[in-house]
């Protein structure tokens, strides 16, 4: 994956692409709810092992049954194919 920042046409591109993720304040952001805190712990704990062999580690939180994922790559300063790839992944898990 490359760390270099995307321009806003390639964002607007691949978010085309995304189901179910917007930018929100430069960031890459997607809403989740489940039947209850254990389904979103559950998930949690599917994301964070993509986080783990990705390297990559997102903004998220977590209130009972409600995750909010937020992405960007620091290093980078903004929005990069890596956080376009977790993003997609994380979506895999969902089925």
């Amino acid at each position: 994956m490359t760390a270099e920042r995307l321009t806003p046409e390639e964002i607007d591109r691949r978010l085309d692409l995304l189901e179910d993720w917007t930018v929100l304040d430069g960031k890459l952001q997607r809403d989740f709810s489940f039947d209850d805190f254990v389904g979103a712990f559950a998930f949690m704990t599917s994301v964070a092992l993509v986080a783990e062999s990705m390297g990559h580690h997102p903004e998220w939180f977590n209130v009972y049954n409600r995750v909010s994922i937020h992405l960007m790559t620091h290093d980078a300063g903004g929005l990069t194919e890596l956080d376009f790839e977790f993003a997609a992944r994380v979506n895999r898990l969902l089925g």
